[in-house]
């Protein structure tokens, strides 16, 4: 009998053939076991359009191929797009993921001596530069009178920093992600959670003249609506969407089910509305405060309120 990932997977693989006929074609990022998978698992993913989706590492890659023409629609956290604010990327930002940030956290060895993170001066912390691990680490270290310069900063990928805080090369770590769940089973210690920090954005984005392309636009607005209708299989189905996450990502279902099980908010999707611009403007502001991006920037322009679904709810 096959196991019930086994046939999971054999039903995922199975081909949409219905839209393959289709002279319009969304090219959508995901990350990998990402928006794709879900639209299958929910029984969402057979458009009267086509859909090519591309596996992305990170936002910055998606941004930098929306911007140059590659991508119809893509998402990432507020951070990719306040860059793009900066250098005048030819993006339109038109829904926004309200995510977990539970997952963003601080974490510290288990037999640790710090406590808060005012003990963290002078000690060795891992981050990825550039990402919301930059600036909730940054705002934490404000909010009780130390600066990021208080601090030994090292730069690592989430592989490497795995690595380095496995080692005892770091005395905290600020990671997201599956690198949360895997560290703390192995004994490694929550010092603090970006809640009260990040907001849980996550905006989608599109390059800015696929205007210039009605039907594409209808597409990408229709794939979105699709998107939206999925993310509560999420919570529905925990132990589907957790076995096809494992399979396809190679992670231990346990890791994603300790995700999933402590989640600060049921992931959704909402349109663009004051709230989510104010908080991107709010990590820009940031930035420009510790030097990150060279100036202020007003993020609003970027964004765009017509890829909402007339008549649709929040």
């Amino acid at each position: 009998m096959l196991s019930r990932r086994t046939a999971l997977l054999a039903a995922l693989a199975a081909p949409a053939v219905a839209r393959a006929q289709s002279p319009v074609i969304v090219r959508a990022a995901q990350y990998k076991a990402g928006d794709g998978l879900l639209l299958r698992l929910a029984g969402l993913a057979d458009t009267p359009y086509r859909v090519e989706w591309s596996e992305f590492g990170s936002g910055n890659l998606m941004l930098e191929a929306a911007n140059a023409g590659a991508l119809d629609l893509a998402y990432g956290s507020e951070i990719p797009p306040t860059f793009a604010a900066v250098s005048g990327a030819r993006v339109k930002l038109v829904a926004v993921i309200r995510g977990d940030v539970n997952e963003q956290t601080v974490l510290v060895p288990k037999d640790s001596a710090i406590q808060s993170i005012k003990d963290l001066k002078g000690k060795r912390v891992g981050y990825v530069r550039a990402t919301t691990t930059h600036y909730y680490l940054s705002r934490m270290l404000n909010e009780v009178g130390l600066s990021l310069a208080d601090v030994q900063l090292v730069n690592l990928t989430p592989a490497d920093g795995a690595a380095a805080f496995r080692n005892g090369a770091l005395d905290a770590w600020a990671i997201y992600g599956y690198s949360v769940p895997i560290a703390r089973q192995s004994g490694a210690r929550v010092l603090r959670t970006a809640q009260g920090i990040l907001s849980g954005n996550y905006p989608y984005f599109t390059r800015a003249n696929i205007g210039d392309e009605p039907a594409r636009a209808e597409a990408v607005r229709d794939l979105l609506d699709r998107i939206r209708r999925a993310l509560p299989y999420i919570q529905e189905h925990p132990a589907e969407y957790a076995a096809a996450q494992a399979a396809a990502l190679n992670v231990p279902e346990a890791t994603i089910r300790a995700l999933l099980d402590n989640v600060s908010q049921p992931r959704s999707l909402a349109p663009v509305d004051d709230a989510a611009i104010a908080s991107q403007q709010a990590v820009a502001d940031e930035f420009a405060r510790i030097g990150i991006i060279p100036r202020k920037v007003d993020v609003a322009p970027m964004w765009d309120r017509n890829f909402w679904r007339p008549g649709r709810a929040a």
